[in-house]
């Protein structure tokens, strides 16, 4: 079994590059959340010619909407969304430098497309495992979106927080592998 990659944002082409379908990885750094409503107003600004509230170029975002915090934790379970509900408008944050997403589920052929030609990954992120992928979590900060609630754009810093490479730039589906492999056997 290999060792996990490390990998901080902000994140590089030489980065991606390195990263293949199945490689394990631990993210220490900053990631931002983002689901169905922050993204529908992140390109209603683009749309109008207006800045991004987070700096996008190199960044990772994170598909979840944690839960409220318990009385002494920083944030609730923050465990993955289903990213397909965020397909439509991804291709358009790629082309602005984003690096990588995270969520659970397969991607639409248009986001794979978008990320071989700027070069960017798809993360997995277990499902079910919420309250241990919250432990990666050291810090929490709501930087857009206050009123969306659990949707609200939060900056978190992470310390080896865990994924997978799901997609990667050469084509490499982890989904598929692992069907290919299902009927191998």
């Amino acid at each position: 079994m290999t060792e996990p990659i490390k990998i901080t944002p902000p994140l590089s082409d030489a980065d991606i590059e390195r990263l293949k379908a199945g490689d394990k990885v631990l993210i220490t750094g900053v990631l931002y959340t983002a689901r169905d409503a922050a993204h529908k107003r992140l390109i209603g600004l683009l749309d109008k010619g207006l800045e991004l509230p987070i700096d996008i170029k190199g960044a990772i975002l994170y598909y979840v909407g944690p839960t409220p915090a318990k009385p002494g934790h920083i944030i609730g379970s923050a465990g993955p969304t289903t990213s397909g509900r965020m397909d439509a408008f991804t291709p358009r944050l790629l082309e602005l430098g984003l690096k990588a997403t995270i969520g659970k589920g397969q991607r639409s052929n248009e986001v794979l497309e978008a990320m071989k030609t700027h070069k960017a990954v798809y993360l997995a992120a277990v499902g079910g495992a919420a309250a241990l992928i919250a432990r990666a979590i050291k810090k929490v900060e709501i930087v857009a979106y206050e009123d969306l609630g659990p949707e609200a754009i939060r900056r978190l810093e992470v310390v080896d927080f865990p994924a997978i490479v799901a997609n990667d730039i050469y084509g490499n589906d982890l989904f598929e592998m692992g069907m290919e492999s299902y009927k191998r056997s």
